[in-house]
């Protein structure tokens, strides 16, 4: 008898309905094996999970510890702030009182001195003051044309402090009490301590122009020329220098 191919066609399909009817879904391989794919999934996605928040409680703590070290950094510098601050008042304080005491000790040295007292030889004009103080004080009796208190006050200065570095500006002005009063020779030999034992000091050549004037005063006519000129050569561009020139031309138009 034979068989249609149709007919057979049908048995394949007969047979593998046949086997899925047959196994039961707990058996089935695909089934089994896709439920322990999802399985091994549930468990990547709960440890990923896990292990994030590992890393955020990681980072939370990590935060917390340095919100603990900035507070702490904060009250150090707080506290050093306000122990400064009260160490700034205390200095402050130290030092307003000891202005008031150098106030005090001016005025009333210059009711006793700069107002018209007299300056004993070897006094200073502010016994117990700095070496400037003592200084402006010397200078403000020359600039009042007290010229012998003020020779008297630069003289004490450069005994009471010789390494001042206000010490070249006092001998010029010693120097130059001495020269307004027309005391030459006295001038001449405090301006040459001037150029020998300050050679740096910016009154040299000032203090050269001058001991050309006490030589032409003294009528020491070649001694004023050589000094005059040696300003002029020495110190050009100055005002030492100019007023050398101008000296030398009247001592020509002078014929001396």
């Amino acid at each position: 008898m034979k068989i249609t191919t149709s007919v057979l066609a049908v048995f394949p399909a007969l047979a593998l309905g046949a086997c899925s009817v047959l196994t039961p879904p707990s058996e089935d391989p695909v089934l089994i094996k896709l439920s322990e794919l999802e399985r091994r999934l549930q468990a990547v996605e709960r440890v990923i999970q896990n292990q994030s928040l590992v890393n955020m409680s990681q980072q939370v703590a990590a935060l917390e510890r340095r919100v603990d070290e900035l507070q702490g950094g904060a009250e150090i510098l707080e506290h050093d702030a306000s122990t400064m601050a009260e160490r700034q008042r205390d200095l402050y304080a130290d030092l307003d009182a000891r202005i008031q005491e150098l106030e005090s000790g001016l005025q009333a040295h210059n009711v006793s001195v700069l107002d018209g007292g007299e300056l004993s030889p070897g006094q200073l004009p502010v016994p117990g003051g700095s070496d400037r103080d003592n200084y402006q004080a010397a200078f403000e009796l020359l600039k009042e044309q007290r010229y012998e208190q003020a020779a008297m006050a630069f003289k004490q200065f450069l005994v009471t402090y010789a390494d001042s570095e206000l010490a070249d500006n006092a001998q010029y002005w010693l120097a130059e009490s001495y020269y307004v009063t027309q005391k030459f020779n006295n001038a001449l030999a405090a301006f040459a301590v001037v150029i020998d034992e300050y050679p740096r000091s910016r009154k040299v050549p000032d203090a050269l122009l001058k001991v050309g004037y006490c030589n032409y005063e003294l009528e020491r006519w070649n001694a004023a020329r050589g000094a005059l000129a040696k300003v002029q050569s020495n110190y050009p561009e100055t005002t030492a220098s100019r007023l050398a020139g101008q000296r030398l031309k009247r001592m020509v138009t002078e014929g001396v």
